[in-house]
């Protein structure tokens, strides 16, 4: 037997590992419960697979096995599209939809998941080759932290302050603080938008927060999170009962309209503050300004 045959086993099971311990189904609802998960875990078996194999393949001199990578990379490539084209189809059917820049983001997230699949394989394999068997268990469990805290990834919290403040009427205007949100005409709506809405004041910790959470697709994220949370009081064609997110055009805060079907208050803050930071939102001004110093 390949003295390389319980290295390449032992990496592929923790490129497995990893890729479980990433795939998880929270309150967005996808990937769906079983069949979403089996198609996942299979792409984590082969991104496991290439990566367990990769050094055993150098070291017996195989390159050609190499070219197995960019293969890998097609296919992962078309898993990103998959993703999205799903997404997409299914975002027309949302009460209050994900938007486009938060489906990109969970399409990234699924791509990227298989190669870091693919380098815990190889750690795990070349640690067992060039060290031991503890040495390769060892890496495999630091990999699984690395992957539960890439999971993570940033939020809300770190960015803005979050206040609430109950919606109000000027005339037919509804308010949240001073922000404008948009004309209500009907009495019987503003009954119902007192009664069930809720509004939040983000407001930015920095200029760089400020741009970031001015970003649409941004604030579609965090109405999508609370109406998938704690419900939403509304149905198709009422669009005087759709949750919005306008901004204050002076000083950057973000007013928040919901209309959640759990009226908890801490609950809702909760929500927002767990709210991903969408890596297409975020805005680095300041360092613009940093870098142009540098140059002058």
């Amino acid at each position: 037997m390949s003295n390389y045959v319980f290295p390449i086993i032992l990496g592929t099971v923790a490129g497995v590992v990893t890729r479980i311990i990433m795939l998880r189904t929270d309150y967005r609802q996808y990937p769906s419960h079983l069949h979403g998960k089996i198609i996942h875990i299979a792409l984590g078996l082969i991104a496991a697979g290439l990566g367990s194999i990769i050094l055993p393949a150098l070291l017996r001199e195989e390159f050609t096995a190499i070219t197995f990578l960019t293969l890998a990379a097609s296919q992962f490539r078309d898993v990103r599209n998959m993703e999205r084209n799903t997404l997409t189809q299914l975002d027309s059917y949302e009460l209050v939809s994900r938007g486009s820049t938060y489906i990109e983001g969970i399409a990234i997230a699924f791509e990227s998941r298989n190669y870091l699949v693919i380098f815990t394989s190889l750690l795990t394999t070349a640690s067992y080759i060039f060290i031991s068997v503890w040495a390769a268990v060892a890496i495999a469990l630091i990999c699984f932290f690395c992957a539960v805290k890439l999971m993570s990834g940033a939020t809300l919290k770190k960015i803005v302050d979050i206040k609430y403040e109950k919606p109000h009427f000027k005339d037919s205007g509804l308010y949240i603080d001073n922000i404008y949100i948009m004309n209500i005409g009907l009495p019987e709506k503003q009954e119902l938008i007192l009664k069930y809405g809720m509004g939040f004041i983000l407001t930015p910790k920095n200029f760089n927060a400020k741009t970031t959470i001015a970003n649409l697709g941004q604030r579609q994220a965090i109405l999508f999170d609370v109406s998938t949370v704690l419900g939403i009081y509304r149905d198709s064609g009422e669009p005087s009962l759709s949750p919005l997110a306008k901004r204050d055009l002076e000083d950057g805060r973000v007013g928040i309209f919901v209309l959640p079907q759990v009226q908890e208050i801490d609950e809702a803050i909760k929500v927002i503050e767990d709210v991903p930071t969408l890596e297409n939102a975020i805005r680095m001004s300041t360092e613009r300004k940093k870098n142009k110093k540098v140059m002058t």
